[in-house]
C-alpha cells in the first residue's frame, strides 16, 4: 500500500495537478521506478506496480501523452476523432481515411465526441495512450482550440478535416462562401424573407461559419438577415415555439436555409406531419450532400462537399508529416445541388 505522506499528499489529491515526484513520493519509490510503470510495467514486480498505480489513482495523475508519444516507436496506427457515426457524412469521411490509411499499411482507431468539446481532450489523450502515431481530427472550434496549440507545440502530427481555419493544418470546403452561394440562388429566385435554421454554433464552428455566409448573401442583396433559430445536433424534434413560427404564414420566411441536411430532413417531417408542403409552402435547402438527398421526394436542394475525397487528403497530408514534411492544408471544391425542394416564392401547386 503507499505510504502516506501527510498533508502534502492530501493537498494534490483535491487541488493542484500531480507530478511524477508526488506519485514517486507517495508510493514510496524512485521517480525512474513511475516512468517505468508508465512506458515499460511488464519491467516491474506487481507488488512494486500495483503501489505505484494506487498512488496514481489517489492523486489522480494524468501523465504526460503527448511528451510520452514523441519518445515511442512507430506503431502504424492512426487515431481519428469525428462528432459522431449518425450522421453519414463523417461514415464516408471515416471510408476516405480507411480506405487511403490501409494502402500505407496503417490502421485507424476511432473515436467520437458526441459535438461535446469537453470529451475532445480525453478522447484525444486516450487515442495518444495507444501511442497513435498521428491525428485526424474535427472539433468544436479550430481556432482557438488549446490542445491544438499543445500538439503543434509537441510535434505530434495532427490534420484537422472539416474544419476550415488558417492556424492549423485543415481539409475542408470553404463552408462561408458555400453557404453565400446557396442562399444567393434563393435570393436569385425571388425570395426575399429567407430564414436559416442552424446547429449549435458553439458545438460547430462550421455552423459559424454557414451562418456567416447567410448573412454575406443577404447583405449583398440589401436584405435583413434573420437570426438563426438554433437548436441541439442531437434534437430529433423541432421546438414547438419554433414549429408554430414556420406554421404562421405571417412570420415564417418563405424559404429556410438549414445548416446540415439531417436539420432539413428535420425540417420537411415537421412541416409534413404539421399539414404544410415544401415547396409549396416553404422552399428548404440543406448543407452537406447526403447521396439520399437525391431519393426523396422531393430531392433535397443543397451544398455538396466530397467527403469521401476529404477523408483521402486528411490522410495524405497527415502521412505526409510522418514522413518528414511540413503540415499542409486544402481547401476542396463544393457544388451546389438546386433541386425539388425549391421554387420560386409565387409557386403554387397544380390542381390535384
Amino acid at each position: 500500500m503507499p505510504r502516506n505522506t501527510g498533508p502534502g499528499a492530501s493537498h494534490h489529491a483535491a487541488g493542484a495537478a500531480s507530478t511524477l515526484h508526488d506519485v514517486a513520493e507517495l508510493a514510496g519509490t524512485s521517480i525512474a521506478t513511475v516512468s517505468r510503470a508508465l512506458n515499460q510495467p511488464e519491467k516491474l514486480r506487481r507488488e512494486t506496480l500495483e503501489r505505484v498505480r494506487e498512488a496514481m489513482r489517489e492523486l489522480q495523475f494524468r501523465p504526460n501523452l503527448i511528451g510520452r508519444q514523441l519518445r515511442g516507436e512507430r506503431t502504424c496506427l492512426v487515431g481519428v476523432v469525428l462528432p459522431d457515426m449518425l450522421n453519414p457524412v463523417f461514415g464516408e469521411c471515416l471510408q476516405g481515411i480507411e480506405e487511403s490509411a490501409a494502402q500505407g499499411a496503417y490502421r485507424v482507431l476511432l473515436t467520437t465526441t458526441g459535438y461535446d468539446s469537453a470529451r475532445e481532450e480525453q478522447v484525444i489523450e486516450t487515442l495518444l495512450s495507444q501511442r497513435v502515431d498521428g491525428l485526424i481530427l474535427t472539433v468544436a472550434r479550430a481556432q482557438e482550440h488549446p490542445l491544438l496549440a499543445r500538439l503543434a507545440a509537441a510535434a505530434v502530427p495532427y490534420q484537422l478535416v472539416y474544419n476550415h481555419c488558417e492556424s492549423h493544418p485543415c481539409v475542408s470546403v470553404d463552408n462561408r462562401a458555400a453557404a453565400r452561394e446557396l442562399v444567393t440562388e434563393l435570393v436569385l429566385l425571388g425570395h426575399r424573407r429567407i430564414g436559416m435554421l442552424s446547429g449549435s454554433r458553439a458545438a460547430s464552428d462550421r455552423a459559424t461559419q454557414r451562418h456567416q455566409g447567410y448573412c454575406d448573401a443577404m447583405r449583398a442583396a440589401g436584405l435583413a438577415a434573420r437570426a438563426p433559430l438554433e437548436i441541439d445536433f442531437h434534437q430529433r424534434r423541432l421546438p414547438t415555439d419554433m414549429l408554430a413560427a414556420l406554421r404562421d404564414p405571417r412570420r415564417r420566411p418563405t424559404a429556410l436555409f438549414c445548416g446540415n441536411d439531417f436539420l432539413a430532413l428535420l425540417v420537411m417531417r415537421e412541416l409534413r406531419e404539421a399539414g404544410m408542403r415544401v415547396p409549396e409552402d416553404i422552399s428548404v435547402v440543406g448543407f452537406d450532400g447526403l447521396s439520399f438527398g437525391e431519393l426523396l421526394s422531393p430531392p433535397l436542394a443543397t451544398v455538396c462537399q466530397p467527403h469521401r475525397q476529404l477523408g483521402s487528403t486528411a490522410w495524405s497530408h497527415l502521412q505526409h508529416v510522418l514522413e518528414g514534411g511540413a503540415p499542409r492544408s486544402s481547401v476542396l471544391a463544393h457544388r451546389l445541388r438546386i433541386d425539388g425542394t425549391v421554387a420560386p416564392p409565387s409557386f403554387r401547386p397544380r390542381p390535384e
